[in-house]
């Protein structure tokens, strides 16, 4: 495993870190196969991996419910690993309506992490909105005791902004050491996009990234137009390694989480960390990779990255399947073989058609899709039956 600083927090990070919001689970999301998880954190840490990320809301049975993600890493964390990792938690920005809110939020935090401090604590998914709400409620003092009685030791926030409010956020206070935003190969002009982490390492801030391979969309099902693309590249990669080296290949990346849910995912990862370098990949190959984020950015239906934020829908809609099955369809431009999954993989009752657009997904979505409008799209492709022969 190969190792970066982390901004001026002076902690040295691994370069591949575990988002836990996709651990194996069995049935629902909130159930998570915990004998899976543990051989595959154990693994990774054990091999070089020093960073979890965890949060309020992963592996959740609601849209604004306490996920069970927190315990689990907790308990995990009981097994010898607390002190050969550095723990990220995140404060659920959408539950905040008062400032007391955040102090009784973060202390069930540590209780169901079982620890008495955090090394790195964000606050998640910031907007205007969010912003607005947390500087009206004197989120400054709250920090500031965070950082000053040790409870925390590095404080960040998570954010899908647009630039301009990406760089308000980051004036508003001095403190921040640590920023988590989204980056990989089709989003370099996405909300803050590359300036966005070009801006946050010339403040000396540690860049960590998320959805490295846009919620498996780079390495999924890919043409085989798209692959014939990559052969000609001066060295042969896999679509795993196209994604993951893209973001290891710049030097202000300090850490690129990624939302493992395998064993073999981590073994394959870990060994891509190993042998990744900064300025590693040719200008022929930067040039080809561009190409081929061109050639997808035309093809895809929606922004959908699989997170699961808008689940459970109350209506029963598997929306994260839906999409999934909708921008396979729009990217192959084979709507049969797509419709064959959507009908036989995805319940009656839990397919597109089924949405009243009640709009209460629509707050917890970090792309900004419309989901219901999104929803109609589907229902509009793939029908109410499956009729394509």
């Amino acid at each position: 495993m190969q190792y970066r600083e982390l901004g001026k927090t002076g902690e040295k990070i691994s370069i591949l870190g575990f988002g836990a919001m996709r651990l194996p689970h069995t049935k629902s999301n909130d159930n998570i196969d915990e004998k899976k998880a543990t051989e595959i954190l154990s693994y990774g840490i054990d091999n070089g991996i020093n960073i979890i990320d965890t949060a309020n809301s992963f592996h959740a049975s609601s849209l604004k419910g306490v996920g069970n993600c927190e315990p689990f890493i907790g308990n995990f964390l009981e097994l010898g690993y607390r002190e050969k990792v550095l723990l990220s938690a995140k404060l659920p920005s959408w539950l905040i309506e008062k400032p007391e809110d955040m102090e009784t939020i973060f202390n069930e935090q540590l209780k169901r992490l079982k620890t008495d401090s955090i090394d790195i604590y964000m606050l998640h998914g910031l907007t205007d909105t969010y912003w607005s709400n947390y500087k009206s409620l004197d989120i400054f003092d709250f920090l500031d005791d965070l950082l000053n009685d040790g409870r925390v030791k590095h404080v960040g926030f998570s954010a899908h902004t647009e630039f301009d409010t990406l760089m308000s956020i980051l004036d508003d206070y001095d403190k921040w050491e640590v920023v988590l935003s989204q980056m990989n190969y089709l989003d370099e002009n996405y909300k803050s996009g590359l300036a966005g982490l070009n801006l946050v390492n010339s403040m000396g801030l540690g860049n960590m990234v998320m959805e490295p391979l846009r919620g498996g969309t780079l390495v999924e099902d890919i043409p085989q137009d798209i692959m014939d693309m990559w052969d000609t590249a001066d060295v042969k990669r896999s679509p795993v390694e196209w994604a993951l080296e893209y973001l290891w290949n710049m030097d202000n990346v300090s850490c690129v989480l990624s939302g493992m849910s395998s064993l073999e995912q981590v073994k394959e990862n870990i060994e891509i960390a190993s042998k990744a370098k900064v300025g590693s990949i040719s200008d022929n190959d930067m040039f080809l990779i561009q190409e081929v984020a061109r050639e997808l950015r035309f093809r895809k239906g929606n922004d959908c990255t699989g997170c699961t934020y808008c689940m459970p829908c109350p209506n029963g809609i598997e929306i994260p399947n839906c999409f999934k099955e909708y921008n396979v369809a729009k990217m192959f431009d084979n709507p049969t073989a797509s419709a064959m999954h959507y009908f036989n993989l995805i319940s009656e009752g839990s397919r597109a058609d089924k949405c009243n657009n009640c709009g209460k997904c629509l707050n917890f979505c970090p792309q900004f899709i419309n989901i219901p409008e999104e929803l109609e799209k589907v229902s509009n492709l793939f029908g109410k039956e499956f009729n394509f022969f």
